[in-house]
């Protein structure tokens, strides 16, 4: 490089040199061109090609009425509370949208009781500055936590449950409340909440108000409701407010209708990204706020006649490096019925294709839309907005503000109180009779609300989550789902459907039309021994057997490759035999070929009704000798509410009558089963 810079140096003079002596040529010229070969020498060969360029950096600030400062770095979450005058923090964990709903309306009465608060994702917080909490006067932090899984946290909150674990950060002086969302079928009820609520303590926390905890299999919005009204006025006690709630109404976003714009501007279903479920316009890696669009490649019918549908779908992801291990699940985002939008357009008489925007009030909220906008009110119903979603209380109490018949807006208002006659009228005619929005809307006539604070009101569209029943290691560019298409008569004589499954039941690749859908995958701690020599035993009735076909599939792969497997025991159900035995030449087939022991329950081909914990019954002895003789796993996947509390019945039955345990005993070996991953189940209710 030096020689190189001495060639040009020379070079340059022997120029000047030349020059000097042409007469055209003038002095100024000679400085010029020296200074011009200066320049290019260093910018070439002498300049610090590793440092980047500085740019100075510009400061941003926000200029709004209530005269914020600049806006802080968004995980400073103390910073931005201090800035906007705010004292209450709301943090979610949220899979499915419901504590982060929660949260906000935790965050919005906050306003009712003479304080200030914001919610705050988790994910996207230092939650390493929760002592430094205590630097603001009156604070309150507060925790809507769902649990997953086995006990798991929500995706969003597992840096935040990482960090309690993990962190030895002394929190002495921190205001805090939980409540937790839960659901009472499944064996770590509450779990996230409850270790929240312990763990902060443990660390020196303030307890302010006792745990709350919903269950999705009673009424959660009862639960919520009865917990949040018991607890504003002890914290307000607690902070020496005066406890006093103010009746308003508040609107969250403000509404603009975009009478020009640019239609290449426009969401059209994306979630993050504009333009980001474009075939051939996506790019990894893919998560719930990048979607891949995967082809639906097969999409057949299981079962053999009946009125009820059974769907084996194929989703091609090759190209996309998604990679899937047997268990985990596959999260699809589906799109609302056609026909159910069209009805809400028509019930609240607005335009279709009218552009607008919402765009929340408080400007220094980090949740700037309720969804992606601009959008048209068609995109926003069919992708973005839950329609079928049975209406909570405190949109009832908004949509009784939009309603003129004096009896109807009194039923509303009812339903929205906390009082036992309104809570009993919600349960009969919102839960028991699974209204939605458009039902409502259809039954009380005299309700109009503008479409705008429907879409504001009602929770977004979210994923839905489905067992992967193949095996990554058979079929690493494929995902094969196993569903069950939802449909069903109400009370009020009207048909509902489930939302995810009737709309891929109408994607069948024929007549070389593609389509595509978009998904993710999601990790499970559903897994299959480390070891392929360890025996299980796997008891999957109806599609609860979908995990269990991957699971067999990578045992025989397995097989294939020389490794030596264990004892692989299916115990099936179904009603009929001929009409809705999942994937039967399949399993014939692992059957014949040595590799499964099956056991199967038809309920409905006889007089008595046969199930899977008779079967297991039946065969005591041997389901000991794998649980308790021989260190195996056991698995269950399928209903929560009956089908896997019966079977967790008749285990421990089993370890009381072959293992010779008391119940106490047999209790305390299935709890060891469950800790040391060996009791493992996959269920929904």
């Amino acid at each position: 490089m030096e020689e190189s810079t001495e060639r040009l140096v020379d070079a340059a003079s022997s120029a000047a040199e030349e020059m000097a002596e042409e007469p055209l040529v003038g002095m100024l010229d000679l400085v010029l061109l020296s200074l011009l070969a200066g320049v290019s020498v260093y910018y070439f060969f002498l300049r610090d090609t590793n440092k980047k360029d500085e740019v100075p950096v510009l400061k941003s600030f926000t200029i709004s009425p209530t005269s914020l400062p600049m806006r802080t770095n968004d995980s400073n979450f103390v910073a931005k509370m201090k800035s906007s005058g705010r004292n209450v923090i709301v943090f979610y964990g949220s899979q499915t949208g419901t504590a982060e709903e929660f949260a906000g309306r935790l965050a919005k009465d906050a306003t009712r009781w003479g304080m200030k608060g914001m919610v705050a994702d988790p994910e996207e917080c230092d939650m390493s500055e929760l002592a430094q909490l205590t630097e603001i006067e009156n604070h309150l932090a507060v925790f809507c936590v769902a649990t997953y899984g086995e006990g798991d946290p929500t995706d969003n909150a597992q840096e935040f449950y990482e960090f309690l674990q993990n962190g030895d950060d002394q929190l002495d002086g921190l205001q805090y409340t939980v409540f937790g969302l839960g659901n009472k079928t499944y064996e770590h009820y509450n779990a996230m909440g409850k270790y929240v609520d312990k763990r902060l303590a443990e660390l020196g926390a303030t307890r302010v108000f006792e745990l709350g905890m919903g269950d999705d299999d009673a009424n959660m919005e009862d639960d919520f409701i009865t917990w949040k009204d018991a607890m504003w006025p002890k914290v307000c006690e607690f902070l020496g407010f005066e406890a006093q709630a103010l009746d308003i109404n508040m609107r969250q976003y403000k509404l603009k209708i975009h009478e020009e714009y640019e239609p290449s501007q426009l969401y059209t279903g994306e979630f993050a990204r504009l333009n980001s479920l474009k075939i051939g316009n996506q790019k990894p890696p893919f998560d719930s706020k990048n979607p891949f669009m995967a082809e639906i490649v097969v999409n057949r019918e299981l079962f053999n006649g009946g009125e009820r549908n059974c769907m084996h779908i194929e989703l091609d992801v090759e190209g996309s490096r998604i990679r899937y291990d047997s268990g985990d699940h596959v999260a699809v985002y589906p799109v609302n019925d056609t026909a159910l939008v069209n009805r809400l357009l028509e019930l609240t008489n607005e335009d279709p294709d009218r552009v607008f925007s919402l765009t929340n009030v408080d400007e220094d909220s980090s949740k700037k839309h309720p969804f992606p906008c601009p959008c048209t009110y068609r995109t926003a119903l069919s992708h973005y907005v839950d329609i079928t979603a049975l209406p909570r209380t405190h949109v009832l109490k908004e949509l009784a503000e939009y309603t003129s018949d004096p009896a109807e807006k009194e039923k509303l208002k009812l339903m929205s109180s906390t009082c036992d006659e309104g809570k009993m009228e919600y349960q009969k005619w919102i839960v028991n009779d699974v209204r939605s929005i458009v039902h409502i809307l259809e039954d009380l006539p005299s309700c109009k609300p503008p479409l705008d604070h429907i879409c504001e009101l009602l929770p977004r569209l979210q994923a839905r989550y489905y067992s992967i029943s193949s095996s990554g290691k058979l079929h690493p560019t494929k995902i094969h789902v196993t569903a069950n298409v939802l449909k069903y008569e109400t009370p009020t004589g009207r048909t509902n459907k489930g939302v995810c499954t009737n709309y891929l039941y109408k994607l069948k690749p024929e007549n070389d039309t593609k389509y595509h859908v978009p998904i993710f995958v999601r990790k499970s701690q559903f897994r299959l021994p480390s070891k392929p020599q360890t025996p299980i035993i796997m008891i999957g009735p109806g599609t609860g057997i979908a995990p269990f076909r991957g699971f067999i599939q990578e045992r025989s792969w397995q097989r294939q490759e020389g490794k030596p497997v264990g004892e692989t025991v299916l115990y099936f159900g179904c009603r009929n035999k001929a009409i809705d035995y999942l994937y039967e030449n399949e399993l014939n087939e692992a059957k014949d070929s040595g590799l499964l022991k099956l056991y199967l329950a038809f309920s409905r081909d006889q007089a008595e009704k046969v199930y899977v914990t008779h079967l297991l019954e039946q065969n005591k002895a041997e389901v000991w000798r794998i649980i308790g003789q021989e260190n195996g796993h056991l698995y269950v996947c399928g209903d929560a509410k009956k089908m896997a509390r019966d079977v967790h019945t008749a285990i421990i039955q089993i370890c009381q009558t072959e293992g010779g345990m008391t119940p106490g005993e047999a209790e305390l070996y299935v709890k060891k089963m469950i800790n040391q991953k060996r009791y493992s189940s996959d269920v929904w209710s």
